[in-house]
């Protein structure tokens, strides 16, 4: 099914779809990850379908040593969500060390797959060639079907990814019809709901990402905002254009203030036009802080009370578990793995 077929289904049929997505906690937040898929899950689930995010904790010793400040991690997840406008209510926030069933689940998997397929996942070997480790971790070789057990654990149907994933989900799709040939139909095979989502370049011209220090937090106030900004990358041209290929830094800073604005990137960039980089910043500075000011007010209040974000995730745990020990029963059933 091509991208718009499938999200016309979506629109038509929004409860006939389940979707499984999720983080890693290691951090807050950031624009790069609203605009590339948080603002997507709460879309989707505002049209009507079951969203389920996983908090990917065992995950993040895929390339750690050590998880450190774990729970705090994964209450700020929780306390992101909530902000940027995910429903509790409608949806299921869980985690993943939460549910023992979904990590049975693991076992079967690697059963059908090889050792081949799973060492020349791309996500793997970029992962590997990243990674903080002196040696590679055996979690971090079998992470292609760690992810599968995450999204068929829930049976979910369509899976939000970057053109860089869909080899990610091919494999958990392989996963899936492998189980079904050999032992009879229990998985769906997820669809990929390819995402169109910009790439915002970090402060320093590179990846956006927490780890690198170059990214604007959900969190940030609008002082860390505007010195983050104020401090960003560009280039020695004065006139400002919209040139991603040419233009990077420039056009990246430009795309900001766009998304913040909901308005077309040229648009903006011609708005500014001979002003400079330090008009530009001024622009994209006023653009963000104007647009995080709501999610900014509700994280706040949501932070007053801990309490609260940690009884949405033992709700959301629970519900995850009814769902796995639903689904490990008839996996088992199906492997005559009853006694």
């Amino acid at each position: 099914m091509t991208s718009a077929l499938l999200e016309q289904s979506v629109v038509e049929t929004p409860s006939s779809f389940r979707v499984l997505t999720g983080d890693r906690p290691t951090g807050r937040l950031h624009l790069g990850h609203y605009f590339g898929t948080l603002h997507n899950r709460i879309r989707l689930q505002r049209l009507g379908v079951e969203v389920m995010l996983i908090i990917a904790d065992y995950q993040v010793l895929t390339d750690r040593d050590l998880a450190e400040r774990l729970p705090e991690h994964v209450e700020d997840l929780v306390l992101d969500y909530l902000a940027a406008g995910f429903d509790p209510g409608r949806g299921t926030v869980f985690a993943h060390s939460a549910v023992p069933a979904l990590n049975q689940l693991l076992l079967p998997f690697l059963s059908l797959v090889s050792t081949a397929e799973l060492s020349r996942n791309p996500t793997v070997k970029d992962e590997i060639a990243h990674s903080r480790q002196a040696a590679v971790s055996g979690l971090m070789f079998t992470y292609p079907a760690h992810q599968a057990a995450d999204i068929l654990f829930c049976k979910a149907n369509l899976v939000p990814v970057g053109q860089d994933q869909l080899p990610h989900l091919e494999l958990t799709r392989t996963i899936a019809r492998r189980f079904n040939d050999r032992y009879g139909k229990v998985f769906p095979e997820p669809a990929p709901m390819l995402s169109a989502a910009p790439l915002l370049l970090g402060t320093d011209g590179t990846k956006m990402s927490k780890s690198r220090g170059n990214a604007i937090s959900l969190s940030a106030t609008a002082d860390e905002t505007a010195r983050l900004i104020k401090g960003a990358k560009t280039d020695v041209e004065r006139h400002i254009t919209y040139e991603p290929q040419r233009r990077p830094e420039v056009s990246s800073l430009v795309l900001l203030a766009s998304l913040c604005q909901d308005r077309d990137p040229h648009e903006v960039a011609e708005e500014i036009g001979s002003g400079g980089a330090a008009a530009l910043k001024r622009t994209v500075t006023s653009a963000v802080n104007e647009f995080l000011a709501p999610i900014r007010a509700r994280r706040t209040e949501l932070a007053r009370d801990r309490r609260y974000l940690r009884q949405v995730l033992r709700v959301g745990n629970a519900r995850a578990n009814e769902i796995a020990d639903s689904t490990l029963a008839e996996v088992r059933r199906a492997m005559r793995t009853v006694y």
